[in-house]
């Protein structure tokens, strides 16, 4: 029971996501003229088909590996072997980054009606947030000076 409300309550999200992004997506289309229409709505499709995918394997394959984990390594297998051209989704992809501040909206209304489940352990995730926060920056850090020193050595060997 607690599991079929929980599907129910997955499946109302991504209907309601994916409303609003054709809708962003038609709106952005009748900005841009009636030429590039069906270029949008293909790109769209293709990531839309992609994610469908994604959240069938998810069911499909016993693993705990979220449906957009899926999705992405469909999306990198079929550029990667030129199944899918970049320009096919080019377009639409640099629109969803432009609006992905948007999507994290559901997310934080989410966090915010789930406070009674969270605040036991507020004080241990926050701890363990700041500590990956901290080790993600420093090993970031670390591997940006290692390849840009070892750019300056080839570029003063090469001279």
């Amino acid at each position: 029971m607690k599991k079929a409300r929980y599907v129910e309550a997955v499946y109302r999200h991504v209907y309601q996501s994916c409303e609003s992004l054709l809708h962003m997506c038609m709106i952005n289309i009748y900005i841009e003229g009636r030429q590039k229409k069906m270029k949008y709505l293909k790109q769209f499709l293709i990531i839309l088909a992609i994610s469908f995918i994604g959240e069938i394997l998810k069911y499909i394959v016993p693993l705990p590996i979220p449906a957009s984990i899926y999705g992405m390594v469909i999306m990198f297998i079929c550029l990667q072997t030129k199944i899918l051209k970049l320009d096919d989704v080019k377009s639409v992809g640099k629109f969803l980054i432009e609006i992905m501040p948007v999507m994290f909206i559901p997310a934080g209304v989410g966090l915010m009606s789930s406070w009674g489940t969270l605040k036991p352990v507020l004080v241990p995730v926050s701890v363990i947030t700041v500590v990956v926060v901290i080790t993600v920056m420093l090993a970031s850090g670390w591997v940006s000076q290692l390849i840009i020193r070892r750019d300056r050595k080839k570029e003063t060997e090469n001279e």
